[in-house]
């Protein structure tokens, strides 16, 4: 299938590149950009003026619910999901049932992947068996299979002395490890940002210090193991400075954050709704102004969705007995684009963020428009406006954001050069 994408504002961070040009597409790879090559004819040609043309983005946290948690979504509804929302390559973390600790279960999501044909899946191994902490997982043969990274997520370790030799092991065989900083006797019981929202509320709160005395022992701890680290969920302002510390001292550090924590803070809890329970909390207006600045910077290099879709059973309760987690893969442009409305981030900055940036956090095939390249191609349209859920893909309708009208649409996603959503 040959493609020409005609006349749109090429953005592609890796590069630098910026300008109107058109894009020519051949056997699933970028054949040219510019000019057609010597005897390109197009099969299809899509006019894309007025829009952007930029890598597809990479969602470096999607929960898949597959397998075990079908009633809460599944591989098909959410690579599709993410495909409408302009996510071309996609990281599934190992909370599933089997846990992804063997390659079995590894094959099993790459091989559902390959049938649905939406976004790429690229697993994160579970770090530890059952991710209980104790002993360590295959991670060898999950590598040979096609987990990207380990991690734990925040389920803490036996001890540290466990935590210690698991990142030894991984250093040993170049792995990345994905950290959920989180210490789980501070945060034990809590359901909200300690504060005064929290005291008002009446809510058991988890302290900023959940997060920056866990990543003080992780930080530590990589440094001594030399092993390769991307901290996932950065909530505050210290952890972030804390991230930029490590980095200016040459650790081999990235990090992340969830676009929610980049809107919101502790004070949409005022009405107790159960669509702003999430773990690790949304925290003070400080901090998501600090983040904010950390993401301009380069610091927090990539922002991902942290997309945890839930049948609509997991949200009803009372506030305290509801699980955490929002549903939101497919509006992670569209909320990213009010940071460029408000002035907070320039476009290629804002994109680089969601690109190259988490794709080079975990070594990612993705990001990227050059010739060559993987012919992964978000177009949207800056002007035009998302009525966020209008067109909801997800199984998982937990958003808070449903309703609303946000800035930017996706027109097409295409993955290896075919048209797997158009709006």
């Amino acid at each position: 299938m040959r493609t020409h994408i005609l006349g749109a504002r090429l953005i592609d961070p890796a590069s630098g590149h910026d300008q109107i040009a058109d894009l020519f597409l051949d056997s699933g790879k970028v054949a040219a950009i510019g000019k057609a090559p010597a005897g390109f004819e197009a099969d299809k040609t899509l006019d894309a003026k007025g829009l952007v043309a930029a890598p597809g983005l990479v969602d470096l946290s999607v929960a898949l619910r597959e397998p075990g948690y079908s009633r809460k979504g599944n591989i098909a509804s959410e690579t599709l999901a993410a495909v409408s929302g302009g996510v071309t390559s996609l990281c599934c973390p190992p909370l599933t049932r089997p846990v992804l600790d063997t390659p079995a279960v590894a094959e099993m999501i790459l091989d559902r992947a390959q049938e649905a044909g939406h976004a790429k899946v690229f697993p994160i191994g579970a770090l530890t068996k059952g991710l209980a902490g104790e002993q360590l997982s295959e991670l060898v043969a999950l590598r040979d299979v096609g987990c990207v990274a380990f991690g734990n997520g925040l389920a803490s370790f036996a001890s540290n002395r466990v935590q210690r030799r698991a990142l030894e092991y991984a250093a040993t065989f170049d792995l990345t490890v994905v950290f959920h900083s989180q210490d789980a006797s501070l945060a034990e019981g809590g359901l909200a940002h300690e504060g005064p929202t929290a005291s008002f509320l009446g809510l058991a709160g988890i302290p900023e210090t959940a997060e920056t005395v866990a990543l003080a022992r992780d930080l530590l701890l990589v440094e001594q193991s030399g092993v390769r680290a991307h901290f996932s969920q950065i909530t505050s302002a210290r952890g972030a400075e804390m991230i930029a510390q490590a980095q200016a001292r040459g650790l081999p550090v990235t990090a992340d954050v969830a676009m929610y924590q980049l809107i919101l803070t502790d004070e949409a809890l005022i009405d107790f709704s159960s669509l702003y329970h999430v773990q690790p909390p949304l925290r003070t207006r400080a901090d998501r102004d600090a983040l904010r600045e950390a993401v301009k910077s380069g610091v927090i290099n990539a922002i991902s969705s942290h997309h945890q879709p839930h049948e609509p059973d997991a949200k009803l309760a009372p506030f305290g007995a509801t699980e955490p987690g929002m549903s939101g893969v497919e509006l992670l442009l569209p909320l990213a684009m009010t940071l460029v409305q408000d002035g907070l981030l320039d476009l290629p900055t804002l994109l680089a963020r969601l690109t190259v940036g988490p794709a080079r956090a975990l070594r990612l095939p993705a990001g990227r428009l050059a010739v060559g390249a993987p012919a992964d191609v978000v177009l949207f349209d800056p002007q035009a406006t998302t009525l966020a859920g209008e067109t909801w893909k997800s199984k998982g309708d937990n958003c808070p954001f449903i309703g609303h009208c946000l800035p930017g649409k996706v027109r097409y996603t295409l993955v290896d050069g075919r048209i797997i959503f158009e709006a």
